[in-house]
């Protein structure tokens, strides 16, 4: 374990000079404002005529009362969302990316334990989620900021940060099975593919009643309930989230332990 602050700091080198890091922020800094724009479009509906079929699309979206407590409720839903898809592809990345350069075998060779690369680019991986979803709610308060929205508090806004943190780690936890999927599939395609499935999923899952059971439908569940929906969340939907969560881990250690064997 002592290796890995080193593994560590080679790790984020590798992600800070490539370009899909900067990407991944660039991305995450612009979809607020796409939500800004949208929310402006059903603020205004004189404007919202005018742009016919696109503002006409736009009313037809209901956020209820358009304030502060609404416009945290669709930031909670759009990280639920947007994070299963986006941190999957971190995840992804960091761990399908050894295979499609061919640093794999290098990287086994490697006189450091594989437990320690592994927890590495999982601590790697948290890391960067976080960051983009300390980025996404930093742009969409300044988003939101220049809508002028109203019903603006520090209480209001301090709870919307903590529904939005827990909403963020709970779909961060749900990268370890991505990573699993992009080490036994060397590369980036069934990752992927595992996390569309799993978004679709977990977007059906809820009209059978079985969505708090599916650990990929209980973010958004939480934020549906934090939006005031009545969504049955009890302490069984988090244990099975956790469960996925510390199955992927020890699944994607077990992989590595024994790589060159497969």
């Amino acid at each position: 374990m002592k290796n890995i602050p080193s593994v560590i700091w080679a790790e984020s080198l590798k992600i800070y000079r490539s370009k899909i890091f900067w990407m991944t922020i660039l991305f995450f800094s612009f979809v607020p404002f796409m939500m800004g724009a949208i929310m402006f479009v059903v603020k205004d509906p004189e404007f919202a005529s005018q742009l016919g079929m696109i503002g006409t699309k736009a009313a037809m979206l209901r956020f209820g009362e358009i304030n502060w407590r609404a416009y945290f409720g669709l930031l909670d839903q759009i990280i639920a969302g947007l994070g299963l898809i986006g941190f999957a592809f971190v995840a992804s990345w960091v761990f399908g990316r050894e295979f499609s350069d061919h640093t794999i075998k290098d990287l086994l060779a490697l006189p450091t334990p594989r437990s320690s690369i592994v927890l590495s680019k999982f601590i790697v991986v948290g890391i960067w989620c976080v960051l983009l979803s300390f980025i996404l709610f930093i742009f969409g308060l300044a988003a939101g900021g220049m809508l002028q929205l109203l019903g603006w508090s520090t209480k209001v806004a301090l709870h919307s940060a903590y529904t939005f943190m827990i909403i963020s780690l709970l779909t961060i936890l749900l990268c370890t099975p991505v990573a699993f999927f992009a080490s036994c599939g060397r590369g980036y395609l069934p990752p992927i593919g595992f996390a569309f499935l799993t978004l679709i999923i977990a977007q059906f899952i809820g009209l059978v009643g079985l969505g708090p059971y599916f650990p990929w439908a209980i973010p958004g569940l939480y934020a549906n309930a934090a939006g005031g929906e009545s969504v049955a969340l009890g302490m069984v939907s988090y244990m099975i989230l956790f469960l996925i969560a510390i199955f992927g881990l020890i699944g994607t250690l077990a992989w590595w332990r024994y790589a060159d064997q497969y």
